[in-house]
């Protein structure tokens, strides 16, 4: 598996209607209540959703949520809270992290991580499993299909396994896609619909791609009817030559800045995540974003619970309550995200631009779920297959 630390993700241009930087919840009582911290991703929780959940319980509880600008960020701390007896630690994650005035990293009951990290996570013993899951003390488990329980369930060097245990309880997902500006497509005459496309006449040096291995190798190797987590790519034909011509078509590739410049004209298509790209759709009507009919990439927010934290109600009860279906559906159409629960949103909740990539509208005579179904994480490689990876995209690159 390539370093988590190249997978910083999903941290442009979030929804102003979800908890801010510096927003603190909590209620006004003594100092023997019970306590709920929670780090969270900034963006993906609606902070209506944290009050409801305050209003649902049976007593008086302090809240605090604190949102952390990245994932990146976030699995920085859950290495720190490890480590935290070295007061060299604490100095050197504060230029990390932004919290306000300085102040001390507090234990968290749970972290939102992103799936790609889980592995890494367990390896380094930075969180434990959530046991209430084998004591049948989440209500809302049953309900979540198959793919999600399996995978986050894992052995203890973090790969998936059937006979493992219950890592973390995913709340929210998107997927990569393709935006582009139909306007430049008029003159072209057809528009995006799967990753063929991408090698077509008249895009040349007109694309801005990831700056991933996993995922640039992954979209070609899904153009050629393989998987993302295919390990020997040396017995793939004609991958190399794929990539090479893909790479003429490409004018740079990003991570962090391949939406720019779409915005401003120098490309006319990107590939990026779901969770960049549907805030922006909105406000530029001339882009149109569809997730390629073959299937694509697929990412998840994850709870997790730290190491050393004692597990209590409170965190289940989070949990579970994120997972009913009315929270469900408010997560994903206030973050403009998907479910891993069945919420019954139809397309008339969703705003026209974003019905391609949100609920199950149909679209070409191919209702998403459809399209899902034929798309898959990123799993964790053998260390030689993440090292191909990596050694390729860089050749191709050159």
């Amino acid at each position: 598996m390539s370093n988590p630390k190249s997978m910083d993700r999903r941290s442009f241009l979030l929804n102003t209607s979800t908890l801010a930087l510096s927003q603190l919840l909590f209620s006004c009582s003594g100092s023997n209540q019970a306590k709920l911290k929670v780090q969270l991703l900034k963006g993906s929780i609606p902070g209506q959703v944290v009050n409801q959940f305050q209003k649902s319980l049976q007593q008086q509880v302090q809240l605090k949520f604190a949102p952390v600008e990245q994932i990146g960020e976030l699995f920085k701390q859950l290495q720190n809270l490890q480590q935290k007896s070295k007061a060299t630690d604490e100095e050197i994650w504060r230029r990390f992290v932004p919290f306000r005035q300085s102040q001390k990293i507090d234990e968290a009951d749970l972290v939102t991580l992103g799936d790609y990290w889980l592995k890494a996570a367990i390896e380094q013993k930075l969180i434990q499993p959530l046991d209430e899951v084998q004591k049948n003390q989440l209500k809302q488990w049953s309900v979540l299909d198959e793919k999600w329980k399996k995978l986050v369930t894992r052995n203890d060097q973090g790969n998936l396994d059937a006979q493992g245990k219950v890592w973390a309880a995913p709340y929210r997902w998107g997927s990569t896609v393709i935006v582009y500006n139909r306007d430049k497509f008029r003159d072209l005459g057809w528009t995006p619909k799967d990753w063929s496309d991408l090698w077509r006449d008249g895009l040349r040096d007109r694309i801005s791609l990831l700056n991933q291995p996993r995922e640039v190798i992954g979209l070609v190797l899904k153009k050629l009817g393989k998987s993302y987590n295919t390990e020997n790519l040396d017995q793939v034909p004609d991958l190399e030559k794929e990539l090479q011509t893909l790479n003429q078509q490409v004018k740079f590739y990003s991570s962090n800045n391949y939406l720019e410049p779409l915005i401003i004209g120098d490309t006319w298509l990107a590939v990026g995540w779901s969770s960049d790209v549907l805030p922006i759709l909105g406000r530029y009507p001339q882009f149109t974003a569809v997730i390629p009919q073959s299937g694509t990439a697929i990412w998840a927010d994850l709870w997790v619970r730290p190491t050393g934290v004692a597990q209590d109600g409170l965190s289940s009860q989070w949990i579970d309550f994120c997972w009913q279906s009315d929270i469900a559906r408010q997560i994903s159409l206030l973050t403009k995200s998907n479910s891993p629960i069945s919420t019954n949103i139809v397309a008339s909740d969703i705003q026209k631009p974003l019905r391609s990539l949100l609920g199950s509208d149909v679209y070409d005579g191919l209702r998403l779920r459809e399209v899902f179904d034929k798309s898959e994480f990123l799993l964790p490689l053998s260390p030689a297959a993440a090292k191909q990876y990596e050694s390729l995209f860089i050749k191709i690159k050159a």
